[in-house]
């Protein structure tokens, strides 16, 4: 048993930290290429190739706020992610909480319905789902974007599953035993214990609703893109600048890193936090 002990508490070898650095590297390394090149003009990209950064990055910057809606934009992209990641986080662990702790009829239908949803293509939806923003008047403004995407099929699978495992359900038992409302219940146990997922949830949400491009084109009007679609307009000409485009390209990817950066703590104490508890 000592020996089973030692092995399981020894470091892992070099080989682990070996590939492990591999996989940091291979990713890290397109975003230091779009830094590279965003820290060049167009014409040293014929040159030789190298590693070492150019000096025109903050011309390069430069340029591109003086070229499209950088601020505007990037205010947008805030706000249609902010909201729309709130919202999917919020209203996905509610319907995950209700389809794996609370019995009703037609649940079971109703979440193979739910999960069903995941296999329709979204560019089938794009016509009529126009045809209603048009309806209520929302097109071209941000609520074309953020309303469609405020509960997501996939944040309701994932907060299910998690929450199937995550709570007991004689916890949840005690605390209606205790006269917890069915809003306290949820508000006292599930919130809590749904933090780690509920975290890589509003990662993942986040991301995609930062990065999403196609629906945020059709709808809104040039003067008020999103990032990603105000970012569109620097290689809309027939010659292309790649030193400006991925110069916008780095400007918008680091409020991504940060977000990412600042949820990812909360992923790993969360995990913790559920370790230490078990």
């Amino acid at each position: 048993m000592a020996h089973e002990e030692v092995g399981a508490m020894r470091r892992p070898s070099f080989v682990v930290y070996g590939v492990l650095a591999a996989f940091v590297l291979g990713s890290a390394f397109p975003l230091y290429y779009s830094f590279l090149v965003a820290s060049r003009d167009n014409e040293a990209l014929t040159g030789d190739f190298t590693l070492v950064p150019g000096g025109n990055f903050f011309s390069n910057a430069a340029r591109v706020l003086d070229t499209i809606p950088f601020w505007k934009s990037l205010a947008n992209s805030f706000i249609v992610s902010g909201t729309v990641t709130l919202s999917v986080v919020l209203l996905s662990t509610l319907a995950g909480f209700a389809f794996a702790k609370l019995r009703f009829r037609g649940s079971s239908v109703l979440f193979v319905f739910v999960v069903a949803t995941l296999a329709v293509p979204t560019q089938l939806g794009i016509i009529p789902l126009y045809m209603a923003m048009a309806e209520f008047g929302w097109a071209g403004e941000l609520e074309a974007v953020i309303v469609p995407n405020l509960v997501t099929a996939f944040g309701v699978f994932w907060m299910r599953q998690y929450l199937v495992d995550a709570i007991p359900d004689e916890l949840v038992e005690a605390a209606r035993m205790d006269g917890c409302s069915l809003w306290r219940t949820f508000w006292h146990v599930a919130l809590p214990a749904a933090r780690p997922a509920a975290a890589m949830l509003g990662v993942f949400t986040f991301m995609q609703s930062w990065n999403d491009f196609l629906w945020p084109l059709v709808v809104l009007n040039a003067d008020n893109p999103t990032i990603q679609v105000a970012l569109e307009k620097l290689q809309s000409g027939y010659y292309v600048d790649y030193s400006l485009v991925l110069a916008g390209t780095t400007l918008a990817t680091i409020p991504v890193l940060i977000v990412f950066l600042v949820l990812g703590r909360q992923i790993v104490a969360g995990v913790m936090q559920g370790a230490v508890k078990g």
